[in-house]
């Protein structure tokens, strides 16, 4: 049981490497927080805009293709 709980141990020591101190990771948060509140007030603004565009887009293709009686 020993054996195991050291190979674990051993093991797992390499992946603490990876992971940030947390007062860099909060910083890493808090930036990333940021920036998805300012994407929200863009994509409200460009969303309507684009799924007109689109709408008006399909209409346009889609009434200019010739229709079979």
């Amino acid at each position: 049981m020993l054996q195991l709980f050291f190979t674990i141990a051993f093991s797992a020591a390499p992946l603490t490497l990876y992971i940030p101190p947390i007062r860099c990771l909060t910083v890493f948060v808090e930036t990333v927080e940021e920036m998805g509140m300012e994407g929200r007030v863009y994509s409200r603004r460009v969303f309507p805009r684009a799924r007109i565009a689109w709408s008006r887009l399909l209409d346009c293709f889609l009434s200019s293709s010739p229709r079979r009686p």
